[in-house]
């Protein structure tokens, strides 16, 4: 259940604000941090009176985590009491009968080997993501279930297990009582955890538990055993007797390890493999434990946890760059407070244009869910929490560009054409190599470029003036410059930045011959409709493209001699 053992909640609180990102305090004045306070604790209230009064989760565990240690920071930096609890209902008055512990957390396999030093004999489970139950038996019969609570008293969840079937009523055992604990969690079909992520189960398995009215979710809720005080002493056994019981899939899913590399073996197939449950990492213990009543509501000393990486992150935006590109649209980068995910630092991410920055509503302070698309590519999921102070962006002129525009210098086009000259030294144009956006930059910056392809007249004793090129580079640099002269056709004109769709139509043909063409002509060729062919025709009769094939033609570039 979210954070409902308060003990776990101060450590993660205090964990995550002593890293070096959540140490640093806004450059905020005290109103304003005041207000920003009030703002998110008011909002973190309703969550927490629909999530525990009225079984409602509006919002993932996830993002009520981290806003809720965004809290905590806040008010560290204002030098106020940190409330780092949420707004609980009552723990519940039914005592469990061996208190439950928490899990101690490591962050990485040197610490997992740590803690393994001098440890013969192990195990490792996956962390069923869930919620934490006690289940207990009384000559074999089911009388009580208790939500984990703060982990000495619990809620009477009785009637609702009674009404999930995966709970057997009666189990084969001639004690006078047997207590149980693990963790409720729901069904899942073929779920990978690398892939898909929490998907928020656990919250569906609190709601459905914490409403009032029994619902068909029950139906669909599953249990994994993960303790048995004072059961068999051998871990070999207590598998076997937990199938015979009806709770088959702890056997399933332990296994002994000896080693480091054997249990990130486990770890790594859990999480990409297909399983019936949700996982948020692996659990690694020890099959000898103390005796119940020495159970503490604190972590245990015979077992750890170790967490995947997150699908998702939420991080802040620091700020927001704006960058005009080759065919004259803006681009808009976030500049992200660092974040971890899978296995790399994202910092900044790319969320297209300035009119769907405008649609997302985003300033510096906001909090942003992020995840990685195909190829492992950073993307803006969505906006959780927007700053109450929202300063207002100053977002840039960009009526006056297109992609007809900037095949001139002037400081008023720099940007678009440092971009256009990119575009014609790269892959997809000449492929120039040797030559990218330091030394085209340091061209532009001396003023020995105006036009797009006015390097064409440079010489080995000009290129060797510009700071940064020796004589030998500027040998190198003035060869691969002038072998473009024998270019392709159809390359110039991609460089160029004629219209791609129409690229494939005109292998063999000449300038004059494309001139020639009418729009009717174009629309015609297959996968060519009415916009394509007006950016065709547009392209081929703008005056600064026809000064360029001039001027091509003028320096016997072999694809517009005549």
């Amino acid at each position: 259940m979210r954070n409902s053992l308060q003990l776990l909640i101060i450590v993660s609180v205090f964990v995550l604000m002593s890293t070096p990102a959540q140490a640093q305090c806004p450059t905020w004045s005290p109103q304003q941090m005041t207000q920003e306070i009030v703002t998110l604790k008011n909002q973190l209230e309703k969550w927490d009176i629909a999530y525990y009064q009225q079984g409602q989760s509006l919002v993932t565990d996830e993002v009520y985590d981290r806003l809720r240690n965004k809290l905590a920071g806040w008010q560290r930096c204002l030098g106020e009491p940190v409330d780092s609890q949420p707004l609980l209902p009552q723990q519940g008055t039914v005592v469990h009968p061996v208190a439950h512990t928490g899990l101690k957390k490591v962050a990485d396999s040197q610490q997992l080997a740590k803690w393994m030093q001098g440890k013969t004999e192990l195990w490792v489970q996956p962390k069923v993501d869930g919620v934490a139950v006690t289940l207990i038996y009384r000559h074999g019969k089911l009388v009580s279930a208790v939500s984990r609570g703060n982990g000495l008293t619990g809620q009477d969840w009785t009637e609702k297990a009674s009404a999930i079937p995966a709970i057997p009523q009666t189990i084969p055992v001639s004690e006078s009582q047997t207590v149980l604990q693990g963790e409720l969690f729901l069904k899942m079909t073929g779920h990978q955890q690398s892939a898909s992520g929490g998907q928020n189960a656990r919250s569906i398995v609190a709601g459905a538990m914490m409403k009032r009215e029994a619902s068909q979710t029950l139906k669909n809720i599953g249990v994994f055993i993960w303790e048995w005080p004072g059961g068999p002493e051998l871990m070999t056994q207590r598998l076997i007797q937990l199938t015979e019981m009806g709770f088959p899939q702890t056997e399933s899913f332990t296994h002994r390890v000896n080693s480091l590399p054997e249990i990130e073996r486990w770890r790594e197939e859990w999480h990409r493999s297909e399983l019936p449950f949700v996982t948020d990492g692996i659990v690694v213990r020890q099959p000898q434990e103390p005796e119940g009543k020495y159970w503490k509501n604190r972590p245990a000393q015979w077992a750890v946890a170790w967490k995947y990486p997150p699908v998702q992150q939420i991080t802040e935006v620091k700020g927001v760059d704006f960058s005009l590109g080759r065919t004259g649209k803006t681009a808009v980068v976030l500049n992200l407070e660092p974040v971890r995910l899978d296995d790399k630092w994202v910092r900044r991410v790319n969320i297209g244009s300035v009119d769907r920055l405008k649609q997302w509503d985003i300033v510096m302070g906001d909090q942003v869910l992020v995840g990685l698309a195909g190829q492992g590519i950073p993307r803006i999921e969505r906006v959780v929490w927007r700053i109450a102070h929202r300063s207002p962006i100053d977002y840039p002129e960009t009526a006056s560009f297109n992609e007809l525009s900037c095949f001139q210098w002037t400081s008023a086009c720099h940007e678009q054409f440092l971009a256009r000259l990119l575009w014609l030294g790269g892959m997809n144009g000449l492929q120039i190599k040797g030559v990218g956006e330091e030394t085209w930059g340091a061209l532009v910056n001396q003023g020995m470029l105006r036009s797009l392809v006015g390097w064409l007249a440079l010489t080995p004793d000009t290129l060797r003036s510009v700071p940064g090129i020796s004589s030998k580079k500027a040998e190198k640099i003035y060869a691969q410059l002038q072998m473009t002269r024998e270019q392709s056709f159809t390359r110039w004109l991609s460089a160029l930045g004629f219209p791609s769709a129409a690229l494939g139509r005109i292998e063999g043909l000449h300038w004059d011959d494309l001139l020639k063409r009418s729009k009717a002509d174009w629309m015609s060729q297959s996968g060519i409709g009415e916009k394509r062919a007006a950016q065709v025709m547009d392209f081929l009769h703008h005056p600064d493209v026809s000064a360029i094939v001039d001027y091509l033609a003028k320096e016997q570039v072999a694809a517009f001699s005549k």
